[in-house]
């Protein structure tokens, strides 16, 4: 019997939207708004999914404590009122989409939580447009 839990959390953080071997006028089409050379911002919300078995000692899928200090710890801490492009490693190099930001999540706390747990990371840019990432 599998269950799922859900750990929601928020954080604030700059980007700009930006592929370096296009012109100016590529981004711009592309990008749009988001390709704003000065950044702009999101209240991004961001809920972390896990699917296991209950454990018949604790009755827990996953302790909902440990999931929370995970996140804070690995995620919040670095993204939350940050830009992404100047002030983190992870998007050094890599353009910090909403789809690419959740990737780099997923990743993060795949690291950190067993292999026995179905990990989905879903991330709200706004309040109409999220992406979802399971590791496939």
């Amino acid at each position: 019997m599998k269950v799922s839990i859900f750990r929601k959390e928020h954080f604030n953080a700059a980007h700009r939207l930006f592929n370096p071997t296009w012109s100016d006028e590529k981004n711009e089409a592309i990008f749009g708004k988001c390709n704003n050379p000065n950044f702009h911002g999101h209240n991004y919300e961001l809920i972390v999914q896990l699917k296991g078995e209950i454990d018949p000692e604790t009755g827990y899928v996953y302790d909902m404590k440990v999931l929370s200090d995970l996140i804070k710890v690995h995620v919040l801490n670095k993204f939350d009122h940050k830009n992404l492009n100047l002030d983190t490693v992870e998007f050094k190099a890599l353009n910090p989409s909403a789809e690419n930001i959740a990737v780099v999540i997923w990743g993060i706390l795949r690291a950190h939580i067993e292999q026995k747990y179905e990990l989905i990371v879903r991330l709200y840019e706004t309040e109409r447009n999220y992406v979802e990432y399971d590791g496939n």
